[in-house]
C-alpha cells in the first residue's frame, strides 16, 4: 500500500481546504479562552500557501508541505506560526527524499514533525493544546505500524485517538498561552490548537486513504 509523493499533493490541498473551510469554527473556539483569531490567522497563512504552491509547475506532497511552512513561519507570527511551520518541515524533511510513500516513511514524517514541534514548545499531554492530539496520535500510528497493520488502519487507528484526544482538553485547564490565564474559567472548552491539528490529521487521513484506494 502506497502513492506517489507527487500524487500526495492532494494531501496537501485538502489540508489547505480543511482549514479554510474550519476557519469560523476555529476561531470561535478560539473565542472563548483566547484572542479568537486561530482560524482567521490560519486561515490567511493557508491561503498564502495555496497560491504559492498554484504557481509552481508541479509541486510534490513534500514541496506543497515545505510551502506552508515557510508561509506559515514569516506570514502569521504569533505563536502558531511557528508551531506549525515547525510541524509541515517535519512532513517535509522526512518525505522529501522518497518518490513512494508508505506506512514507514508517513510514521517518520509524524515522528519529524513531532519532534520538531516539542523542540519549540514544553507543552506535554494534559496542558489544553495541540500536544494532547499529536502525542497520542503519532503513538497510535506507531504502534499500529509495529504491529504490522496496513497502511490505511495505521492512519484510522492514529485518527482514533487524535479524535479523543482532542476531546479531552474540553475538560483541562489551559497550563501555556494566553489562556491559561483564565485558570478554572478555561475548562469546559476544546483547546483550538488541538481542534485545527485534529483538522490537519484528519485531512492528511481521509486523503491518503483515498489515494491507497486508487
Amino acid at each position: 500500500m502506497t502513492f506517489s509523493n507527487i500524487e500526495g499533493i492532494k494531501i496537501v490541498y485538502s489540508v489547505i481546504n480543511a482549514i479554510k473551510s474550519n476557519r469560523e469554527y476555529l476561531s470561535e473556539i478560539d473565542g472563548a479562552a483566547g484572542d479568537g483569531d486561530h482560524g482567521i490567522n490560519m486561515s490567511k497563512g493557508f491561503s498564502i500557501a495555496e497560491e504559492e504552491i498554484k504557481s509552481r509547475e508541479s509541486a510534490s506532497m513534500s514541496e506543497g508541505f515545505l510551502i506552508i511552512s515557510d508561509i506559515l513561519v514569516s506570514k502569521i507570527g504569533g505563536s502558531m506560526g511557528p508551531l506549525y511551520g515547525s510541524f509541515f518541515r517535519g512532513l517535509y524533511s522526512a518525505s522529501r527524499k522518497s518518490e513512494t510513500i508508505d506506512k514507514n516513511i508517513m510514521l517518520s514524517m509524524l515522528e519529524k514533525a513531532y519532534s520538531n514541534l516539542s523542540a519549540l514548545t514544553d507543552a506535554k499531554p494534559g496542558d489544553k493544546t495541540l500536544i494532547d492530539v499529536l502525542a497520542p496520535a503519532v503513538l497510535a500510528y506507531k504502534k499500529s505500524v509495529e504491529q504490522n497493520c496496513d497502511f490505511k488502519t495505521c492512519l484510522e487507528n492514529m485518527m482514533s485517538e487524535a479524535e479523543k484526544g482532542l476531546e479531552s482538553t474540553k475538560d483541562m485547564i489551559a497550563k501555556l498561552g494566553r489562556s491559561s490565564r483564565l485558570g478554572e474559567r478555561s475548562r469546559g472548552h476544546l483547546d483550538a490548537g488541538a481542534a485545527s491539528c485534529c483538522i490537519i490529521l484528519r485531512a492528511i487521513t481521509d486523503t491518503a486513504v483515498e489515494l491507497l484506494n486508487k
